[in-house]
């Protein structure tokens, strides 16, 4: 395992420097910020003076050596807008966002996978069918449009959750989070629902799959003939071996949860990294889209890594030294 472990170390050295100079070249591309942050009425002498305080006269490759340097060192530049450091205003908004997509997570897991199997038990039925039915709905329905559909017909109509915000947070392990209250809860339920929505189909959809296949197979046969109970046959031996897929694809579907989670905060106004990057790109706010980029990748990685692990926890016939990375 140690060995594994190293070699997906060094490979992803790799992957994060290939990363950030595609990220670094790409935002460098994407207009002028200067434009943003000078009056326009402003001299050319105080035009020439912002550049240099923004290190913008320097030519890419240089400020991107310069980068590169800092970035060893912990430090992913300064924001152009708040004179801050880029990793603190992410880090500051991350306990949100990690919140709001563990929740989604938990939502899909624990509906997710008992819908799926009882789809997968019971394909011809009604409540099959209609699950189905379900999923493909969520699969279809863009998280916008349902975001504002909740805000409308339960902040609105029914006045029964709040329509934004993060509203009341309690510390936790040094964090501020809201699923420890009431009110807390009630403000990220709304959130945590339409962001869960579309993994939630995809984990119905798997574990329907993987039951429908693993149900057949002989050793699910062998455990009835011995007179197992079917409670045990279905949460043992079923259960147990649609996990890997459904592992696999929540692990790497984690990482999105974090990545794309930006429609839903803004819509919810919800203050996590996704609003901010959607500020940071409006104001062309450079360092704060390459911070936030790169630590994305980096948590992509990790996931992955962390994904491969748990193969060979759920399944003995996975080793480690034969996964690709």
């Amino acid at each position: 395992m140690s060995v594994f472990i190293i070699r997906r170390l060094l490979q992803s050295v790799v992957v994060i420097w290939v990363m950030s100079l595609l990220v670094f070249g790409g935002v460098y591309l994407i207009g002028d910020p200067i434009d943003m942050l000078i009056n326009p009425e402003a001299d050319q002498e105080d035009i020439d003076a912002a550049i240099r305080a923004l290190g913008l006269d320097k030519p890419i490759t240089e400020q991107y050596w310069f980068f590169l340097i800092n970035a060893v060192k912990g430090d992913l530049g300064s924001s152009f807008i708040f004179n801050e450091p880029a990793l603190q205003l992410i880090l500051a908004r991350m306990p949100a966002t990690m919140e709001l997509a563990f929740a989604a997570l938990f939502l899909s897991i624990v509906l997710g996978i008992p819908l799926g199997m009882w789809a997968g038990l019971h394909p011809n039925s009604l409540s099959g069918r209609s699950i189905m039915t379900g999923s493909i709905l969520g699969f279809s329905l863009p998280s916008f449009w349902v975001g504002i559909m909740f805000i409308m017909f339960f902040a609105v109509v029914l006045g029964v959750l709040p329509s934004g915000g993060r509203g009341e947070t309690t510390e936790f392990l040094g964090l501020q989070v809201s699923f420890l209250s009431w009110k807390g809860l009630s403000y990220i339920l709304l959130p945590a629902i339409n962001l869960a929505l579309f993994k939630l189909s995809l984990v119905i959809r798997l574990s329907r799959a993987g039951t429908q296949e693993v149900i057949h197979q002989d050793y699910i046969k062998f455990a009835r003939a011995k007179g197992i109970s079917e409670k045990r046959v279905i949460l043992v031996h079923v259960l147990k071996n649609i996990m890997i897929p459904v592992v696999t694809i929540l692990g790497l579907e984690f990482g999105s949860v974090i990545a794309f989670a930006v429609v839903t905060e803004t819509v919810f106004a919800w203050p996590g990294m996704g609003k901010l990057i959607i500020e940071s790109i409006d104001q062309l706010d450079r360092p704060v889209i390459v911070a936030y980029l790169m630590i994305i990748v980096f948590m992509f990685i990790v996931i992955n890594l962390v994904v491969d692990i748990l193969y060979s926890v759920l399944d003995p016939r996975v080793r480690l030294q034969d996964v690709k990375a």
